[in-house]
Formats: C-alpha cells, structure tokens, sequence
C-alpha cells in the first residue's frame, strides 16, 4: 500500500497515527506531496482525489481511497479488531458522532481560518483560492471563533471522559489532536480555562503513537 501525504501535516498525522496504533507502519510506502508548490492541485494528483487534499491511500488493487474517516475505517477494520471506530453499534454511533464534531467544530474550522485568514501556504497555493481576499478573511476569522467554541465544546466533554467520545481511544482523539497541533502552528492557544483539554493534549502526547509518528512538526512557509 502507498499513502501519498505530507509529513508533519494534520490530515497526514491522523493517517500516520492509526498506522502506529494498528502496527501497519511496516507495510505502507510513503509518496510526498509537495503542498508548498501546489502539487496537490495539479492533474495526476487530482486523478487520485478530485478534492485535491492529502492524504490519499492506494491499494495493492490500484484503488485509491481519501478522506480521513474512510482510511481510518479501512485500516482498523483489515485485521478484523477495530480499535479505533468502534466495535459494537453503540460504540460505532458515539464514535462517528463526535469525529463529526471534532471535524466540523476543529479541523475543518482552523482550517478554513488557516487558509483564507493568514497566508496559509504561501504564494503558490494562494492561486487556487477565491481572489476576494477581504471577504475571504473575515470568512476565515468567523471560523477562527468557531474553532475557538469547539475547544470549549471538546473540554466540557474531556471533563466527564477520559477520551473524546468515552472510556477508549478512538479516531475522534485523533482527530482533536491534529485539530489542536495545526492550531498551534497557526498560533491559535487552548483557551486558560480548558483545563480538562489542555490536559488531555498532554496525556496524548505521551501516547507511543504520537510521540513516535514521523513528520511530527508542521513547517510553514517563511
């Protein structure tokens, strides 16, 4: 299998920390993609994915799959012992509830902040966004605030859990994780009064899956 991404890059450490979690590391051939010159937007790239992100994962089969949630059900599902998504309905259905969340109120949130309200990826990429940078901006700020409502959210959550979507580590941790480590090199800080976040980031940094994934750090164009 190939899974063609950018190290140090949220999506990607998703991707790369159920890797880890699941022991598959050995048994995937990595393909960088050159996000800083818009390698991503240009035609085999968008053969592979029309939406022109990363991480994409390609099987032995020829068959390309993206989207962070569809790699990760591929992945913990292939030995049979999903540890990640869920094994029971109710497990399943808390699971994908709040990775829906973590996606909608955290990654995609800073994302979109990341992208039209700062430089994001410089100078190349910025050729493939809307041109009304004023409109684009103030769009970007809004989800900066709604970012910033979803830590909240995550650490009223983590008060009464040890993880996001209960007692057990699954995708949505993993999720709000990335979420939080693309914030931090946006500049954006957990709130002081999400205590509960803050120290749930911590315990989650320590994990040999975090701690150990390649590309740890996203670096960012000067």
């Amino acid at each position: 299998m190939k899974i063609y991404d950018t190290p140090g890059f949220p999506n990607p450490a998703r991707i790369r920390i159920v890797l880890a979690e699941k022991g598959l590391d050995s048994q995937i051939e990595f393909v960088k993609v050159d996000l800083f010159a818009a390698e991503h937007k240009q035609d085999a790239f968008l053969a592979m994915n029309p939406a022109g992100t990363v991480p994409v994962l390609e099987l032995d089969d020829g068959t390309f799959i993206s989207e962070g949630v569809a790699i990760t059900e591929y992945l913990d599902n292939l030995d049979g012992n999903p540890t990640l998504t869920g094994k029971t309905p109710r497990e399943k259905a808390v699971i994908h509830m709040m990775q829906k969340r973590a996606d909608d109120q955290l990654i995609d949130a800073v994302g979109i902040y990341f992208h039209h309200a700062t430089p994001g990826l410089g100078a190349r990429v910025e050729a493939y966004k809307s041109p009304e940078w004023a409109h684009r901006k103030e769009w970007g700020e809004r989800h900066h605030e709604k970012f910033v409502r979803g830590m909240k959210y995550f650490d009223s959550a983590l008060k009464t859990h040890p993880y996001v979507a209960g007692d057990n580590f699954s995708m949505a941790d993993i999720t709000v994780y990335a979420a939080l480590m693309h914030a931090g090199a946006a500049g954006i800080a957990i709130p002081d009064d999400c205590s509960a976040l803050s120290a749930w980031q911590a315990k989650m940094s320590e994990r040999p899956s975090v701690k150990n994934r390649s590309g740890q750090v996203m670096e960012l164009p000067a």
